[in-house]
């Protein structure tokens, strides 16, 4: 079985010989891999308790962009080893240039538009810092990523991420439209646009939100009347009710390249609001509304919604959703044809 150097940015914290992350994708994709690849993650170490444990053991974390450089460089030992790495930033930056120095090939992963993250966490010129990382990274390794727009014409092939398993396909449950109730899973980080959400529904008493994905450490308090917080919910069959339990999913992102949740809302027949920001993500996906970033716009969808909602539902399964086993293959196929 040939090894898989997994180097990601992501923070990953250690307790007790177990390892935790935030991101699933950082915990899904490699433990998927692992059936055909002898995995190894190189990340970030983190001071802080983290959500979803990683079930693989051979797993490095490092304090600083010098130990991680320098954890690279002793696994150059291996002629054969293989190289994947989750995104562009700096540490994963000049990694990729430390394995070219040293003649090593690497599979970059793109699962987002960098320009517009970067622009959403430093302003202006965020994209300009991307861009210069983005240039030389495109040039001496190889890209994966889910959307064309990302690669902005550079070369590079496109897989379709999922986390959907054949339960998410299984007993659907009927919604209940007494009230309206709101759905956004995932993190509360400002490129997420969560904050633009609360305040669009700033106290409306006519829907009710529900947030599933806070970190243990959340700096920043949620005090809406309309708004119920949860933590990251690792279990199945718990976050297929947190969608059954809701009729409306909303992903107000200011950026995204294949979002799992928008999926997952899919499978379960629920429809989704967006904002244009990312309207890219429609493609050819029935029961996803394109609204604008304010009051009025997202509620005359909720309440389009809310009007047609068998009709909807019924165009729904019209949707031929990618399953996580499928995601797998085709990146298995890829990692074994890298040169």
């Amino acid at each position: 079985m040939k090894k898989l150097f997994i180097i990601s940015n992501e923070s990953v914290f250690n307790y007790e010989g177990n390892f935790f992350c935030d991101n699933l994708d950082l915990k899904s994709t490699p433990e998927g891999l692992s059936a055909s690849f002898e995995i190894s993650i190189l990340a970030r170490k983190s001071k802080k308790i983290r959500s979803h444990q990683i079930n693989l053991k051979n797993i490095n974390t490092f304090n600083n962009i010098f130990s991680f450089l320098n954890g690279i460089i002793k696994t150059l030992r291996d002629k054969e080893s293989k190289y994947l790495i989750f995104s562009i930033s700096p540490f994963t930056f000049f990694a990729c240039v430390l394995l070219k120095i040293f003649k090593k090939n690497s599979l970059v992963y793109l699962r987002s538009d960098g320009y517009s993250e970067y622009k959403s966490i430093l302003g202006f010129i965020g994209p300009y810092i991307y861009h210069l990382m983005y240039s030389v990274v495109s040039r001496i390794s190889s890209l994966i990523s889910c959307r064309n727009y990302i690669l902005r014409g550079k070369k590079g092939e496109l897989v379709s991420p999922s986390q959907l398993s054949p339960v998410w396909m299984e007993n659907f449950k009927k919604e209940n439209l007494e009230e309206i109730k709101l759905l956004y899973v995932g993190r509360i980080k400002v490129e997420k646009g969560i904050h633009s959400l609360l305040e669009i529904i700033n106290d409306n008493n006519s829907v009710k939100l529900s947030i599933v994905g806070a970190e243990k450490f959340l700096n920043h308090k949620i005090n809406q009347k309309n708004v119920n917080v949860y933590g990251i919910e690792n279990n199945e069959k718990k976050l297929i009710k947190f969608y059954d339990d809701h009729n409306i999913f909303v992903l107000p992102s200011f950026t995204e390249g294949h979002p799992m949740a928008l999926l997952e809302a899919l499978s379960r027949f629920r429809p989704v609001i967006i904002f244009k920001d990312i309207e890219h993500v429609v493609g050819d996906k029935k029961g996803i509304f394109v609204a604008e970033r304010n009051s009025i716009s997202f509620f005359e969808k909720v309440d389009y919604i809310k009007k047609n909602y068998n009709k909807i539902q019924e165009i729904m399964k019209q949707n031929q959703l990618p399953t996580k086993k499928m995601f797998l293959e085709e990146f298995e196929v890829l990692i074994s044809n890298m040169r």
